[in-house]
């Protein structure tokens, strides 16, 4: 955490709760349309559905690998959207909870970053 903190805390810290819904509505629906919209829906033309969504689950771990723990961590919640994907048939579902999902981690990040600037002053 301290890791993430660091490195874009400085960056974050600025910015309004509106520039951080766009942010994280962005990432969440760029992420989605790669790894659910074109990896998962590619690979399973090829393999079967539940292969398909296991190795994109796996693929977006990898990409979000800032910690072992946080990969998988990652992993777990890319399956988990590739699962809403699957029973939902479109990508709104997922984006959403992605976007969401981010939405809080951003705000919890730019809270700690300005609690731990408060202590420093």
């Amino acid at each position: 955490m301290e890791l993430v903190q660091d490195q874009l805390g400085p960056v974050l810290a600025s910015r309004s709760a509106t520039e951080l819904a766009v942010l994280a509505a962005l990432a969440g629906a760029a992420e989605e349309i790669l790894f659910r919209g074109v990896l998962q829906v590619g690979l399973a033309r090829v393999l079967p559905e539940g292969l398909a969504l296991v190795l994109t689950g796996a693929a977006f771990g990898l990409a979000h690998f800032v910690t072992p723990t946080y990969a998988l961590l990652a992993g777990l919640a890319g399956v988990y959207l590739g699962v809403l994907f699957w029973l939902q048939g479109n990508l709104l579902v997922p984006i959403v909870a992605h976007g969401l999902y981010d939405f809080v981690a951003l705000t919890y990040l730019v809270r700690r970053y300005r609690a731990t600037m408060d202590t420093r002053d």
